[in-house]
Parts: C-alpha cells; sequence; structure tokens
C-alpha cells in the first residue's frame, strides 16, 4: 500500500521508476534468517533475481551468502563484501575465463551441471595449483508445477546432470585429482507455491545422497536450491511463510550430523519490495477495448511479455470508484507483447495518472533493456523519500 505522502514524493519524480520500499526489504530478509535459523540451515541470496547495489548491501549486511550464476556475479559478490567461503557458482554454460576468476576468488563451491564441465574445472584448477570444491548439481525429474518456461528439474530441461549419467560422473570424480567433491546440489524451478512440492524433492534428493554414499563418497552439503514463490495477486501479503518452507525441508530431508543443508532463495527474498511507477501518456477508449498507454514499457519490465506473468496493476492516483472500467495497461513500445495486463479493472484513468505495477523486485530492474533506445530506468529508495 501507498501512503498520500508516497504519491505526492512520487509525482515530483521521473517515471518510469523502481520504487524500492527498504523497509521491508530488510523485515522479509530478518523474517528468513530467523527461520533457518532454528534449524541451523544456510541460505545464499540468488543474485539473478536483483542485483541493485543497495539491495545487494542490505543482503550481505544480513548475513547471507551468494547463489551467483555469471562470472560477473561472482564479482560483484566479492565487491559487494560477500564472504568468499559463502559464494557458490551455478550455471550450465560456465566460460574458462568465468572459471579462472571464480578459482582465484577461492569461492566455496562450484556447481557443476556436466560432466565434461568436471573435467574443464579440473584442467584449469590444475594449471593454477587450485583445489576446486564441487557440488553435483543433480536433474531430479521432479515437477514443480510452476510455468513452463522457469521450470528446470525435468528430463527435459538443459540444467543439471541426469540419473543416467551419473555412473560416469562418480568415474569421473574419482579421476579429477584437483577437484574436492563436497556434496550435491538441486533446483528444480522458480515461483513455485505448493509446499508439497518440496516434499518430492526431499525423497529425491534422500536417494541421490544414499547412491553417493554406498560408492564411498562423503557428502558434506545438501543444497537444496530455492524457487519459493511469492503471492502476485496480493502484494501487501508481503512476507513468504518462511517457517512452513523450512520446516518441510527439516520433517522430510535426511541430514546426517554431519551435514549443512543449503538454500537459493531469490524472487521470495526480494519481490514484493519493489514496484514500478508509471504515468500514463494516453488514454484509449474503443468499442472493444480501452487501452492505457504508460511511459514504462517492456523495456522496463520484461516479465509479463516474457511468460505472461502477472502483476497486480493499481491507479494510485485515484480513489478506489464504484465503477471500475476495464482497461488493457500497455507501453509504448513498438511490439504488440509490450502489454502488463488485459482486462484490469481500475477507476476510470486519465492522462498523468500514476500506475503502481506491484510485486516487480525480483526480475524487474534486472531485466530491463535499452531496446527502442530507450532511457535507463529510474530508481528511487524509501529511505530518500523520507
Amino acid at each position: 500500500m501507498f501512503s498520500n505522502k508516497d504519491i505526492t514524493q512520487f509525482a515530483n519524480l521521473e517515471t518510469p521508476f523502481y520504487y524500492y520500499d527498504l523497509a521491508l526489504l530488510q523485515n522479509t530478509l530478518n523474517a528468513c534468517a530467523d527461520a533457518a535459523k532454528v534449524y541451523n540451515f544456510h541460505v545464499h541470496y540468488a543474485m539473478k533475481a536483483n542485483f541493485n547495489q543497495k539491495v545487494l548491501e542490505r543482503i550481505k549486511a544480513s548475513g547471507y551468502g551468494a547463489d551467483c550464476v555469471s562470472g560477473n556475479e561472482v564479482l560483484k559478490a566479492i565487491e559487494v563484501g560477500f564472504g568468499k567461503d559463502k559464494i557458490v557458482f551455478a550455471g550450465v554454460g560456465k566460460s574458462d575465463k568465468e572459471i579462472n576468476d571464480a578459482l582465484d576468488q577461492d569461492i566455496f563451491c562450484f556447481n557443476v551441471e556436466s560432466i565434461q564441465e568436471l573435467l574443464v574445472i579440473n584442467e584449469l584448477a590444475t594449471k593454477k595449483g587450485k583445489k576446486a570444491k564441487v557440488a553435483i548439481r543433480i536433474n531430479p525429474n521432479v515437477d514443480a508445477h510452476t510455468h513452463h518456461n522457469i521450470t528446470t528439474g525435468l528430463d527435459e530441461n538443459k540444467f543439471g546432470i541426469n540419473s543416467w549419467d551419473l555412473n560416469d560422473c562418480a568415474a569421473t570424480l574419482k579421476k579429477c585429482a584437483e577437484l574436492e567433491f563436497i556434496g550435491i546440489h538441486f533446483h528444480i524451478g522458480s515461483q513455485i507455491t505448493n509446499l508439497d512440492v518440496y516434499k518430492n524433492l526431499c525423497v529425491r534428493i534422500n536417494e541421490f545422497a544414499a547412491w553417493f554414499e554406498d560408492r564411498g563418497f562423503v557428502i558434506k552439503v545438501l543444497n537444496v536450491g530455492g524457487g519459493l514463490g511469492i503471492d502476485y495477486h496480493n502484494p501487501d501479503q508481503q512476507i513468504p511463510d518462511f517457517a512452513a518452507y523450512f520446516k518441510i525441508f527439516n520433517d522430510f530431508l535426511e541430514v546426517r550430523p554431519s551435514q549443512e543443508v543449503h538454500f537459493e532463495l531469490g524472487r521470495a527474498l526480494v519481490g514484493q519490495s519493489s514496484s514500478l511507477i508509471s504515468k500514463v501518456l494516453y488514454v484509449k477508449n474503443g468499442k472493444k477495448k480501452n487501452f492505457i498507454i504508460l511511459d514504462a514499457g517492456m523495456t522496463e519490465l520484461m516479465r509479463p511479455a516474457l511468460y505472461q506473468a502477472y502483476h497486480k496493476i493499481e491507479n494510485i492516483s485515484k480513489a478506489a470508484a464504484d465503477v471500475a472500467v476495464k482497461y488493457d495497461v500497455v507501453g509504448p513500445i513498438c511490439e504488440s507483447t509490450d502489454c502488463f495486463g488485459k482486462e484490469v479493472e481500475m477507476p476510470e484513468t486519465e492522462r498523468g495518472d500514476l500506475i503502481a505495477i506491484r510485486s516487480t523486485g525480483a526480475y524487474g530492474e534486472v531485466m530491463a533493456s535499452r531496446y527502442n533506445l530507450r532511457e535507463n530506468v529510474n530508481v528511487a529508495f524509501s529511505e530518500e523519500l523520507i
């Protein structure tokens, strides 16, 4: 919810801009950290969700590790001050340069996604006289029951090592002298709201852990990934139920006394902390459709165009009306997919009204582009508006 003071201050800022509620961000970080502490779980922040400098500084200061999926994310984590012993590096296509940079930083672990990658890391580590800690990312063939484009744990997906390749994987690990195997890693998808999915994941993790142990491997780390979703339809119910989420793993994961359980959460930590604020440029009323044309487009928020993602859209310049008008809310980009929502009910809207597109803290600002030679999107923070 936005106060009248917020809306008055927004009117003085150049739109479109991402507005970050840093108090909400901190409350979410605290809630997650407190819930994880009950079970001594380790949480790495998935930097791909949002790498805004102030957001990263808050997350680092709250004691989180960093989950990186590119070499530059690894270097950014180091720059911000995340401890090297808390940085994990995943990604199905790590380049030699990215691997070498991560080796130079002595990061905690590479989450390895193919047998060939094991060989490459071993070769590069040998040349540097380094020992590389690795966890094997396994594709568990668990359906996350989320959007097809953000499912990562099925046999049809490109991520991880499939079960039928594990014998070759084990043999490769044993012959690679510069690799230190420390554990197994999983990530089955994003925006998961059905917690029963994680019960199924735990069953598969238990099976794979036993498989490795039966072959003489010592597993120090069980990295279960992340993917916990947020409520896009009710953005004011802002903090996910981290206690219920972590309890699933405590109840169903078989953890040895010497093992650590690691998580990689992104959207759940930052998703509700930001809204995209835009201004109405034009209203076009027609026989079949009414259009609101914003000064923000798919260049500022890609998710709706990319996979028809839902975001709650509000006219924050107008009080709720008894009779709502249905609008297609679109942007200025020369693409028919440049649409934030269809048949959105709002009070009768006019040129100059401010529109808030909620729950944009994850995969919002980080996916912005300069398509159509658009300007870089602006950013505002709650502490700067006080």
